[in-house]
């Protein structure tokens, strides 16, 4: 399972829940696959290079919130 590093202080549950949906998405590929499966579809939002290895994925998430996916 991949770690998630939660910044917004979810509840217990709602972290649960996402590390269930998200943890498992070990591939760039694998993230757009269920951004788009997702209803509605979620798209990648934002791509920041952090370096020419590294690139944080911004997705939209539930209530205006967003998920970052760093990828390697």
């Amino acid at each position: 399972m991949v770690p998630l590093t939660d910044h917004a202080d979810l509840k217990a549950d709602a972290r649960a829940a996402l590390e269930a949906e998200v943890g498992s998405l070990t591939l760039l590929q694998d993230v757009v696959r269920w951004g788009f499966a997702s209803t509605p579809p979620r798209d990648v939002t934002e791509v920041i290079v952090q370096d020419e290895f590294t690139h944080d994925v911004v997705m939209p998430w539930k209530d205006g919130g967003y998920l970052v996916f760093d990828t390697t």
